[in-house]
């Protein structure tokens, strides 16, 4: 299987870092900086949609470069891997599959935290948005991850912790699966349709366990 993972709330919990950033920014645009709660909400979209949201679309530009600026100084320190993640990780390779990480947030911040938490050698890409590829759930980033890995629809699985998560997963035409605790409860993930939801990350080997059996076992497919 291919499986394609979200990066915040799903691999890491970043959202002090992403609060931090967002506040610096804001008061230098004079704002008043809004809870961590509120933001950890906020998350999900790419960066620039978080401030617009957060400081209206007159000043976003501006808060982008802000953001940029701080969040590159402090993304390592104020952000940590999620419960089991490394041994989900080092499981998922062992038994042969292929990972890649699709988030909205820039590919170069991705990188410098997947690196300095020392996980990043377990990816065969780590994509995000650009001048030409659309932030999720434009299904362009798991075209592009899906093409490099040489995986059908069939094979690949998106993994994540909101909304945009299945949206993207639908648009592109795989499988879904969504782990509660990042962004959103389990209350909240039970109305979204996927094909799991989780509790927990630990439990995503052995999803993937059965679906790769029901692959072997169903032959090779056709697909677009």
């Amino acid at each position: 299987m291919f499986i394609v993972f979200d990066l915040d709330g799903t691999l890491i919990d970043g959202y002090a870092g992403i609060a931090h950033a967002l506040e610096f920014a804001m008061e230098r645009l004079g704002l008043a900086p809004l809870p961590l709660q509120q933001v950890r909400g906020m998350v999900g979209g790419g960066l620039e949609k978080l401030l617009e949201e957060a400081v209206g679309r007159k000043l976003a530009p501006r808060g982008v470069v802000l953001f940029r600026e701080r969040y590159g100084e402090i993304a390592d320190a104020e952000t940590i891997l999620l419960p089991g993640v490394p041994e989900v990780l080092s499981r998922l390779k062992k038994a042969g599959h292929s990972m890649a990480v699709a988030s909205n947030k820039p590919e170069l911040f991705s990188r410098q935290i997947l690196a300095g938490k020392g996980v990043a050698s377990h990816f065969l890409a780590i994509a995000g948005p650009d001048a030409r590829t659309p932030p999720k759930p434009d299904p362009a980033m798991i075209f592009e991850l899906r093409a490099r890995a040489g995986a059908s629809p069939q094979e690949t699985v998106v993994v994540g912790d909101m909304e945009i998560d299945a949206e993207t997963a639908l648009a592109a035409g795989c499988r879904c699966v969504l782990v509660a605790g990042g962004s959103r409860s389990a209350e909240e993930l039970a109305a979204v349709p996927a094909d799991a939801h989780l509790s927990r990350l630990v439990e995503l080997p052995d999803s993937i366990a059965r679906w790769s059996r029901t692959l072997r076992t169903a032959g090779p497919t056709i697909g677009p």
